[in-house]
């Protein structure tokens, strides 16, 4: 066995030194006659790119720590921060937690630092190492939900655009059910017939077996569609753009009376392209968003579904690297001299990197386009207000309601005077206000009472002073309350009786039947407190003058 591998060229090795274990469909072998297979050292990528690939892959880890930070502060953001701050939606919520685990799959091997081969020929798989399995899981099931949640938040933008649906409850739990319920059923599949494996850098991919079947060409049909959708609502916005250059309407274009919209067939061109460009500047983000996780996720399949196709090739036809491997085995094992010959077995080095620094910033866009700067204003509001909410806030002494019922100070902390009541408190009691119902009778009676009681047909003004039974004059209501006020030792209470709300006899609030046309109205002298005497004589002004000698432009005194 030991001449077996010396008749191996360096760097090759023997495949029967190995026993069975790990992805042995990872092994990249060739027969080299009488029974010898000579293998690739693991891993394959450090043989078929340069140096600089290991770092590029840091990087993109890197960039992929930085997203999913973003998107726990989106997340976070949404779900603590209030509806206002955020203007939070189920479906870029769901879009970013898709996102959030398919940066995962990146962060994972960069904490773990996995070992990526299980012996000098073969790799790790799932089965043998757990950061693999966890990471390849995130990355294909954040796949799967990017895409789902892409696909529907395009299918919502075309429904209200296109068709004028207003998507409810019932489109959010076909969303949950859609949205969630496939990548479930794609991550079952994807690792029951095919399973992941160290294949491309330091990250677990899917293997080549049943990929086809259970991830790519799904994957792709979603993807499609939404490009289709997508595409077919911007044809939509142009086909009415171009409509409303052509409309000369005067209803849309001299008239801002409102119209009957609620039907795409009653709209007119500009009515429509009002409604579409609407919609667009507050959906901008969202279209935004839809194009790049779908460029990214279409570009990240096709690089890596070629580079699986190339890589398989080459195990069923080893001929085909027969030129790469030759200078391997003529240098010694020196790859940097065979990196042209490895060039067309391999995608290029810019290419895949484009891939995994695109895959790895899709955090970073969504907080550019679905962050607002009202959440960091609404953290450091949250933030600053925390440290203060075990503490009593000092707006005003009598400012909070359980001080008030604790206090019996007055506004002006000054104590009322309930003690020894007169006589005048028993008329004028301290609750009666200018605007309490009892002090509004008392000055209605005052001035319905006739003067003198002989039946001379006046009635009284409002006056400040009333007859006692001892023909002496005491203070009104009003007067007993100003003089309390001048006194200074009582605050007024103004507000010691609610008002009374009286429901008027007619409301406009309901339709109401026709009525019949109101009775004629009459004027009441009572009603206005003026004298109620027989028309006075002619005064020499050429007008009635009353017993008073009232002039008709002048000030008169009652």
């Amino acid at each position: 066995m030991a001449n077996e591998t010396i008749r191996c060229p360096s760097p090759f090795l023997s495949e029967a030194l190995f026993d069975n274990g790990g992805f042995v469909d990872g092994r990249l072998c060739q027969d080299a006659g009488k029974g010898l297979r000579c293998c690739l050292p693991c891993p394959m990528t450090d043989w078929a790119y340069p140096d600089e690939f290991n770092t590029l892959g840091e990087v993109a880890q890197w960039v992929a720590v930085a997203g999913t930070a973003c998107c726990v502060f989106l997340l976070l953001s949404w779900i603590i921060l209030p509806v206002d701050k955020t203007s939070r939606h189920y479906l870029s919520l769901c879009l970013t937690t898709a996102v959030l685990f398919m940066n995962l799959g990146f962060v994972i091997p960069l904490a773990a630092q996995p070992e990526e081969c299980y012996d000098k020929i073969t790799p790790h798989s799932m089965k043998t190492n757990s950061p693999c399995a966890v990471s390849g899981a995130f990355l294909v099931f954040g796949g799967w939900g990017g895409v789902m949640w892409v696909f529907l938040r395009s299918l919502s933008l075309h429904l209200q655009i296109c068709w004028q649906v207003v998507v409810g409850r019932n489109f959010m739990w076909f969303s949950q059910a859609i949205g969630w319920g496939i990548p479930v059923i794609g991550i079952i599949m994807a690792l029951v017939f095919s399973g992941v494996s160290f294949r491309f850098g330091s990250t677990c991919h899917i293997n080549h077996e049943n990929s086809l079947a259970d991830l790519w060409i799904p994957l792709l049909i979603f993807a499609g569609l939404t490009i289709f959708i997508q595409f077919a609502t911007f044809g939509y916005c142009i086909k009415v753009y171009l409509a409303s250059l052509a409309d000369n309407s005067a209803s849309t274009e001299n008239s801002n009376l409102p119209s009957y919209t609620n039907s795409i067939r009653t709209m007119t061109p500009k009515q429509a392209y009002r409604r579409v460009r609407r919609v667009i500047q507050l959906q901008w983000r969202g279209i935004a968003i839809v194009l790049i996780i779908v460029t990214d996720v279409v570009l990240f399949s096709v690089v890596f579904v070629f580079q699986d196709n190339t890589v398989e090739a080459v195990r069923r036809d080893p001929s085909t690297a027969l030129e790469w491997i030759g200078c391997l085995g003529v240098n010694g094992g020196d790859k940097n001299k065979c990196l042209d010959k490895a060039g067309p077995l391999v995608v290029d080095l810019p290419t895949v990197g484009a891939v995994l620094l695109l895959l790895s910033i899709n955090g970073l866009w969504l907080l550019l386009l679905l962050g607002r700067w009202s959440m960091v204003t609404g953290w450091r509001d949250l933030l600053m207000t925390v440290p203060h909410w075990n503490k009593r806030e000092f707006v005003s002494v009598d400012a909070r309601m359980d001080d008030l019922k604790k206090d019996t100070r007055s506004y002006e902390m000054l104590s009322r005077e309930n003690s020894g009541k007169t006589m005048d408190d028993s008329v004028t009691l301290s609750a009666v206000t200018p605007i309490s119902p009892t002090y509004n009778a008392y000055n209605a009676y005052n001035m319905r009472s006739p003067i003198g009681g002989n039946g001379g047909g006046g009635y009284r003004s409002p006056s400040l002073t009333r007859n006692t039974p001892g023909g002496t004059a005491s203070p009104g209501p009003r007067n007993q309350h100003d003089t309390a006020n001048h006194s200074g030792r009582r605050t007024p209470d103004y507000f010691g009786s609610t008002a009374r709300y009286h429901a008027p006899t007619r409301s406009f609030s309901s339709p109401r039947p026709p009525q019949s046309p109101p009775p004629t109205v009459t004027w009441d002298a009572r009603d206005t407190y003026a004298r109620a005497s027989p028309l006075p004589e002619e005064s020499p002004y050429g007008h009635g003058q009353g017993g008073y000698g009232q002039q008709p432009l002048g000030m008169n005194r009652i």
